[in-house]
Protein backbone atom coordinates (compact mmCIF):
# COMPACT_ATOMS: atom_id res chain seq x y z
CA UNK A 1 0.00 0.00 0.00
CA UNK A 2 1.28 3.65 -0.78
CA UNK A 3 -0.18 6.48 1.08
CA UNK A 4 0.66 9.90 0.17
CA UNK A 5 -0.52 13.08 2.74
CA UNK A 6 -1.13 16.31 0.60
CA UNK A 7 -0.45 18.79 3.04
CA UNK A 8 -2.36 21.84 3.25
CA UNK A 9 -2.08 24.14 5.99
CA UNK A 10 -1.49 28.10 4.96
CA UNK A 11 -5.11 28.77 6.03
CA UNK A 12 -7.15 26.08 7.48
CA UNK A 13 -5.57 22.39 7.87
CA UNK A 14 -7.26 21.10 4.47
CA UNK A 15 -4.72 18.21 4.80
CA UNK A 16 -5.46 14.49 3.58
CA UNK A 17 -4.38 10.98 2.59
CA UNK A 18 -4.51 9.49 -0.86
CA UNK A 19 -4.18 5.74 -0.29
CA UNK A 20 -3.20 3.58 -3.48
CA UNK A 21 -3.84 0.14 -3.39
CA UNK A 22 -5.60 -3.03 -4.85
CA UNK A 23 -8.70 -3.33 -3.20
CA UNK A 24 -8.31 0.27 -1.57
CA UNK A 25 -11.84 0.57 -1.30
CA UNK A 26 -12.01 -1.83 1.37
CA UNK A 27 -11.08 0.63 3.87
CA UNK A 28 -13.90 3.00 3.23
CA UNK A 29 -16.16 1.47 5.89
CA UNK A 30 -13.22 1.97 8.57
CA UNK A 31 -12.52 4.85 7.09
CA UNK A 32 -16.02 6.72 7.18
CA UNK A 33 -17.21 5.22 10.76
CA UNK A 34 -13.89 6.36 12.78
CA UNK A 35 -13.46 10.34 10.89
CA UNK A 36 -17.15 10.52 11.24
CA UNK A 37 -17.95 12.61 7.90
CA UNK A 38 -21.55 12.41 7.41
CA UNK A 39 -24.36 10.80 9.31
CA UNK A 40 -25.53 9.33 5.90
CA UNK A 41 -23.87 9.28 2.56
CA UNK A 42 -24.60 10.54 -0.87
CA UNK A 43 -23.12 8.40 -3.72
CA UNK A 44 -22.53 10.57 -6.66
CA UNK A 45 -22.02 8.19 -10.46
CA UNK A 46 -22.77 8.10 -13.78
CA UNK A 47 -24.61 5.41 -15.48
CA UNK A 48 -22.15 3.73 -16.75
CA UNK A 49 -19.95 3.38 -13.54
CA UNK A 50 -23.74 2.80 -11.83
CA UNK A 51 -23.86 -0.01 -14.05
CA UNK A 52 -20.54 -1.38 -13.03
CA UNK A 53 -19.81 -0.88 -9.80
CA UNK A 54 -22.60 1.86 -8.26
CA UNK A 55 -25.32 -0.70 -6.85
CA UNK A 56 -22.30 -3.18 -5.34
CA UNK A 57 -20.66 -0.04 -3.70
CA UNK A 58 -24.03 0.82 -2.11
CA UNK A 59 -24.42 -2.93 -0.84
CA UNK A 60 -20.89 -3.06 0.13
CA UNK A 61 -21.28 0.03 2.64
CA UNK A 62 -24.78 -0.92 3.73
CA UNK A 63 -23.38 -4.24 4.89
CA UNK A 64 -21.05 -2.25 6.63
CA UNK A 65 -23.39 0.09 8.68
CA UNK A 66 -22.75 3.25 6.71
CA UNK A 67 -25.97 4.49 5.58
CA UNK A 68 -26.10 5.81 1.76
CA UNK A 69 -28.02 6.36 -1.35
CA UNK A 70 -27.05 6.11 -4.52
CA UNK A 71 -27.38 8.85 -6.95
CA UNK A 72 -26.33 9.07 -10.88
CA UNK A 73 -26.84 11.40 -14.28
CA UNK A 74 -25.77 10.45 -18.16
CA UNK A 75 -21.85 9.74 -18.17
CA UNK A 76 -19.87 12.03 -20.42
CA UNK A 77 -19.01 15.66 -20.57
CA UNK A 78 -22.56 16.56 -21.90
CA UNK A 79 -23.71 16.05 -17.76
CA UNK A 80 -21.26 18.21 -16.49
CA UNK A 81 -23.40 21.37 -16.64
CA UNK A 82 -25.32 23.65 -13.68
CA UNK A 83 -28.88 21.63 -14.89
CA UNK A 84 -27.12 18.07 -13.31
CA UNK A 85 -25.71 19.49 -10.64
CA UNK A 86 -29.62 21.15 -9.90
CA UNK A 87 -31.15 17.73 -10.57
CA UNK A 88 -28.89 15.81 -8.29
CA UNK A 89 -29.03 18.47 -5.20
CA UNK A 90 -33.06 18.25 -6.04
CA UNK A 91 -33.14 14.21 -5.51
CA UNK A 92 -30.38 14.73 -2.38
CA UNK A 93 -33.50 17.06 -0.77
CA UNK A 94 -35.85 14.91 -1.97
CA UNK A 95 -33.93 11.77 0.12
CA UNK A 96 -33.36 14.02 3.23
CA UNK A 97 -29.90 15.40 2.73
CA UNK A 98 -28.47 17.64 4.94
CA UNK A 99 -25.56 19.90 6.12
CA UNK A 100 -24.26 16.93 8.62
CA UNK A 101 -24.63 14.54 6.06
CA UNK A 102 -21.72 13.90 3.25
CA UNK A 103 -20.98 12.82 -0.39
CA UNK A 104 -19.05 9.69 -2.06
CA UNK A 105 -17.49 10.47 -5.81
CA UNK A 106 -17.92 7.12 -7.57
CA UNK A 107 -16.72 7.59 -11.15
CA UNK A 108 -14.16 9.31 -13.83
CA UNK A 109 -13.62 12.94 -13.79
CA UNK A 110 -16.81 14.10 -14.83
CA UNK A 111 -18.22 12.64 -11.70
CA UNK A 112 -15.47 13.80 -9.48
CA UNK A 113 -15.48 17.39 -10.97
CA UNK A 114 -19.58 17.68 -10.47
CA UNK A 115 -19.04 15.90 -6.99
CA UNK A 116 -16.87 18.28 -5.86
CA UNK A 117 -18.45 21.02 -7.03
CA UNK A 118 -22.05 19.63 -5.91
CA UNK A 119 -20.16 19.30 -2.59
CA UNK A 120 -18.92 22.66 -2.27
CA UNK A 121 -22.30 24.58 -2.75
CA UNK A 122 -24.98 21.84 -0.98
CA UNK A 123 -26.27 23.26 2.03
CA UNK A 124 -23.32 25.97 1.65
CA UNK A 125 -20.55 23.11 1.64
CA UNK A 126 -20.36 19.66 2.66
CA UNK A 127 -17.78 17.08 2.80
CA UNK A 128 -16.75 14.29 0.30
CA UNK A 129 -14.20 11.78 -0.40
CA UNK A 130 -13.23 11.02 -4.26
CA UNK A 131 -12.90 7.34 -5.43
CA UNK A 132 -11.75 7.50 -8.87
CA UNK A 133 -12.38 4.67 -11.14
CA UNK A 134 -10.33 5.92 -14.56
CA UNK A 135 -6.74 6.23 -14.76
CA UNK A 136 -7.69 9.72 -15.57
CA UNK A 137 -9.37 10.38 -12.73
CA UNK A 138 -6.39 8.51 -10.35
CA UNK A 139 -3.33 10.75 -11.46
CA UNK A 140 -5.25 14.00 -11.77
CA UNK A 141 -9.25 14.90 -10.97
CA UNK A 142 -9.13 13.00 -8.12
CA UNK A 143 -6.36 15.40 -6.78
CA UNK A 144 -6.16 18.92 -5.64
CA UNK A 145 -9.73 19.99 -5.33
CA UNK A 146 -10.41 21.57 -8.58
CA UNK A 147 -14.42 20.91 -8.97
CA UNK A 148 -16.60 22.44 -11.97
CA UNK A 149 -18.85 22.57 -14.57
CA UNK A 150 -18.69 23.65 -17.95
CA UNK A 151 -20.76 26.51 -20.32
CA UNK A 152 -21.51 26.69 -23.27
CA UNK A 153 -18.82 29.60 -23.62
CA UNK A 154 -15.85 26.98 -22.38
CA UNK A 155 -14.96 24.22 -19.93
CA UNK A 156 -14.74 24.79 -16.05
CA UNK A 157 -15.54 27.93 -16.69
CA UNK A 158 -18.08 27.81 -12.99
CA UNK A 159 -16.18 26.25 -10.15
CA UNK A 160 -14.36 26.22 -6.50
CA UNK A 161 -11.51 25.11 -5.01
CA UNK A 162 -12.89 22.30 -2.28
CA UNK A 163 -10.60 19.82 -1.34
CA UNK A 164 -11.82 15.86 -0.59
CA UNK A 165 -11.24 14.54 2.96
CA UNK A 166 -9.62 11.28 1.53
CA UNK A 167 -8.73 9.72 -1.72
CA UNK A 168 -9.18 6.06 -2.09
CA UNK A 169 -7.21 4.92 -5.53
CA UNK A 170 -8.22 1.66 -6.14
CA UNK A 171 -5.91 0.00 -9.37
CA UNK A 172 -8.25 -3.20 -10.12
CA UNK A 173 -11.24 -0.88 -11.03
CA UNK A 174 -9.14 0.18 -14.52
CA UNK A 175 -9.36 -3.87 -15.58
CA UNK A 176 -12.99 -2.86 -17.35
CA UNK A 177 -11.61 0.10 -19.09
CA UNK A 178 -11.06 0.24 -22.32
CA UNK A 179 -7.61 1.08 -23.95
CA UNK A 180 -8.80 4.22 -25.12
CA UNK A 181 -9.65 5.50 -21.77
CA UNK A 182 -6.80 3.55 -20.44
CA UNK A 183 -4.62 6.41 -22.81
CA UNK A 184 -6.86 8.52 -21.86
CA UNK A 185 -5.42 8.64 -18.80
CA UNK A 186 -1.76 8.42 -19.84
CA UNK A 187 -2.01 11.54 -21.46
CA UNK A 188 -1.95 12.84 -17.84
CA UNK A 189 0.92 11.08 -17.04
CA UNK A 190 2.61 12.25 -19.63
CA UNK A 191 1.96 15.68 -19.14
CA UNK A 192 3.23 15.48 -15.41
CA UNK A 193 6.47 13.95 -15.99
CA UNK A 194 7.06 16.56 -18.81
CA UNK A 195 6.52 19.51 -16.23
CA UNK A 196 8.59 17.37 -13.58
CA UNK A 197 10.31 14.36 -13.81
CA UNK A 198 12.38 13.75 -16.71
CA UNK A 199 13.20 9.89 -15.04
CA UNK A 200 9.21 9.09 -15.04
CA UNK A 201 9.27 10.34 -18.94
CA UNK A 202 11.80 8.02 -19.31
CA UNK A 203 10.17 5.30 -17.44
CA UNK A 204 6.67 5.42 -19.68
CA UNK A 205 8.90 4.91 -22.85
CA UNK A 206 10.65 1.98 -21.37
CA UNK A 207 7.70 0.18 -20.37
CA UNK A 208 4.96 1.49 -22.00
CA UNK A 209 3.82 -1.93 -23.53
CA UNK A 210 3.35 -3.31 -19.96
CA UNK A 211 1.44 0.03 -18.86
CA UNK A 212 -1.05 -0.24 -21.91
CA UNK A 213 -1.44 -4.39 -20.92
CA UNK A 214 -2.31 -3.07 -17.09
CA UNK A 215 0.91 -4.76 -15.72
CA UNK A 216 -0.40 -4.34 -12.13
CA UNK A 217 3.56 -3.32 -10.14
CA UNK A 218 3.89 -1.32 -13.54
CA UNK A 219 0.72 0.55 -13.36
CA UNK A 220 0.85 1.18 -9.60
CA UNK A 221 3.91 3.24 -9.97
CA UNK A 222 3.03 5.55 -12.75
CA UNK A 223 0.02 6.05 -10.62
CA UNK A 224 1.84 6.66 -7.19
CA UNK A 225 4.75 8.47 -9.45
CA UNK A 226 2.24 11.08 -10.58
CA UNK A 227 0.21 11.70 -7.46
CA UNK A 228 3.35 12.82 -5.93
CA UNK A 229 4.30 15.13 -8.46
CA UNK A 230 0.52 16.29 -8.32
CA UNK A 231 0.58 16.28 -4.43
CA UNK A 232 3.79 19.03 -4.26
CA UNK A 233 2.88 20.88 -7.15
CA UNK A 234 -0.86 21.66 -4.72
CA UNK A 235 1.10 21.89 -1.75
CA UNK A 236 2.69 24.75 -2.85
CA UNK A 237 0.02 26.32 -4.58
CA UNK A 238 -3.62 25.21 -3.39
CA UNK A 239 -5.26 28.28 -5.59
CA UNK A 240 -3.17 27.99 -8.74
CA UNK A 241 -1.57 31.18 -8.09
CA UNK A 242 1.51 30.65 -9.78
CA UNK A 243 3.11 26.74 -10.02
CA UNK A 244 0.13 25.01 -9.84
CA UNK A 245 -0.67 26.22 -13.97
CA UNK A 246 2.13 24.11 -14.87
CA UNK A 247 -0.21 21.40 -14.23
CA UNK A 248 -2.13 23.12 -17.32
CA UNK A 249 0.52 22.35 -19.81
CA UNK A 250 -1.29 21.32 -23.23
CA UNK A 251 -4.46 22.51 -21.34
CA UNK A 252 -5.11 25.80 -23.38
CA UNK A 253 -5.06 24.52 -26.79
CA UNK A 254 -6.68 21.04 -25.37
CA UNK A 255 -9.69 22.48 -23.79
CA UNK A 256 -10.68 24.56 -27.21
CA UNK A 257 -9.97 21.40 -28.87
CA UNK A 258 -12.08 19.61 -27.03
CA UNK A 259 -15.31 22.36 -27.40
CA UNK A 260 -14.73 22.61 -30.74
CA UNK A 261 -15.26 18.92 -31.02
CA UNK A 262 -18.23 19.22 -28.62
CA UNK A 263 -16.80 17.32 -25.86
CA UNK A 264 -16.83 14.27 -28.48
CA UNK A 265 -12.63 13.95 -28.55
CA UNK A 266 -11.81 12.64 -24.89
CA UNK A 267 -9.66 14.47 -22.53
CA UNK A 268 -6.82 13.31 -22.59
CA UNK A 269 -6.88 12.76 -26.42
CA UNK A 270 -7.53 16.54 -26.68
CA UNK A 271 -4.69 17.57 -24.23
CA UNK A 272 -2.07 14.88 -26.53
CA UNK A 273 -2.51 17.41 -29.17
CA UNK A 274 -2.19 20.59 -26.90
CA UNK A 275 0.80 18.84 -25.94
CA UNK A 276 2.02 19.39 -29.43
CA UNK A 277 1.36 22.47 -30.15
CA UNK A 278 2.40 23.82 -27.11
CA UNK A 279 5.91 22.48 -27.85
CA UNK A 280 5.88 23.77 -31.40
CA UNK A 281 5.59 27.25 -29.91
CA UNK A 282 8.21 26.02 -27.32
CA UNK A 283 10.88 25.34 -30.05
CA UNK A 284 9.28 28.62 -32.14
CA UNK A 285 10.26 30.55 -28.86
CA UNK A 286 13.49 29.14 -28.20
CA UNK A 287 12.74 28.05 -25.26
CA UNK A 288 12.66 23.91 -26.13
CA UNK A 289 15.18 22.29 -29.04
CA UNK A 290 13.97 20.53 -31.52
CA UNK A 291 14.92 17.00 -30.68
CA UNK A 292 13.45 16.92 -27.28
CA UNK A 293 10.12 18.25 -28.70
CA UNK A 294 10.52 14.95 -31.50
CA UNK A 295 11.10 12.85 -28.61
CA UNK A 296 7.65 14.21 -26.77
CA UNK A 297 6.15 13.79 -30.02
CA UNK A 298 7.01 10.06 -30.59
CA UNK A 299 6.26 8.73 -27.03
CA UNK A 300 2.40 10.27 -27.59
CA UNK A 301 2.46 8.77 -31.00
CA UNK A 302 3.72 5.03 -29.46
CA UNK A 303 0.86 5.44 -27.42
CA UNK A 304 -1.45 5.66 -29.68
CA UNK A 305 -2.52 9.13 -28.66
CA UNK A 306 -3.14 12.06 -31.18
CA UNK A 307 -0.86 14.88 -32.39
CA UNK A 308 -3.00 16.53 -34.83
CA UNK A 309 -6.29 18.29 -35.34
CA UNK A 310 -7.95 19.59 -38.45
CA UNK A 311 -8.05 23.35 -37.22
CA UNK A 312 -5.66 24.61 -34.57
CA UNK A 313 -7.08 26.70 -31.96
CA UNK A 314 -6.20 30.73 -32.50
CA UNK A 315 -5.41 32.95 -29.68
CA UNK A 316 -9.10 34.35 -30.53
CA UNK A 317 -10.33 31.13 -29.82
CA UNK A 318 -8.39 30.79 -26.72
CA UNK A 319 -9.70 34.01 -25.39
CA UNK A 320 -12.50 32.75 -23.40
CA UNK A 321 -9.98 30.08 -21.67
CA UNK A 322 -10.76 30.60 -17.64
CA UNK A 323 -6.72 30.11 -17.24
CA UNK A 324 -6.90 34.45 -19.22
CA UNK A 325 -5.61 37.24 -17.10
CA UNK A 326 -6.55 40.43 -18.74
CA UNK A 327 -5.62 40.48 -21.83
CA UNK A 328 -2.87 37.90 -21.13
CA UNK A 329 -2.61 33.67 -21.80
CA UNK A 330 -0.23 32.16 -19.34
CA UNK A 331 0.87 29.47 -21.62
CA UNK A 332 2.96 26.83 -20.03
CA UNK A 333 5.77 25.64 -22.02
CA UNK A 334 8.84 23.01 -21.60
CA UNK A 335 11.90 24.24 -21.80
CA UNK A 336 13.14 20.57 -21.64
CA UNK A 337 11.48 17.18 -20.64
CA UNK A 338 11.13 17.41 -16.63
CA UNK A 339 10.83 21.54 -16.36
CA UNK A 340 8.35 23.63 -17.91
CA UNK A 341 7.77 27.64 -17.68
CA UNK A 342 4.80 29.56 -17.24
CA UNK A 343 4.56 31.69 -20.65
CA UNK A 344 2.64 34.89 -20.73
CA UNK A 345 0.93 35.74 -24.48
CA UNK A 346 -1.14 39.12 -25.32
CA UNK A 347 -4.57 37.64 -26.78
CA UNK A 348 -7.19 40.04 -28.54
Amino acid sequence: MSEITINLKSAIDNSYKVIIENGANQQIPAFLQKSKLGQKYAIITDSKVEKLYGASFARFLKKNGIECELFSFPDGETSKNLKTIENLAAQMIEKSFDRKDAILSLGGGVVGDMSGFLSSIFMRGISYIQIPTTLLAMVDASLGGKTGVDMSEGKNLLGTFHQPKAVFIDPTYLKTLSPKQIRNGLAEVIKCSIIKDEKLFKFIEDNLSKILSLEPKTLNKIIEQTVKIKAKIVEKDEKENEERMLLNYGHTFGHAIEKASEFKLLHGYAISIGMVLANKMAVEKKLLDKKSAERIKKLITKAELPIATMKIPTLKDLASDKKKSAKVINFILPTKIGKAVIYPEKCL
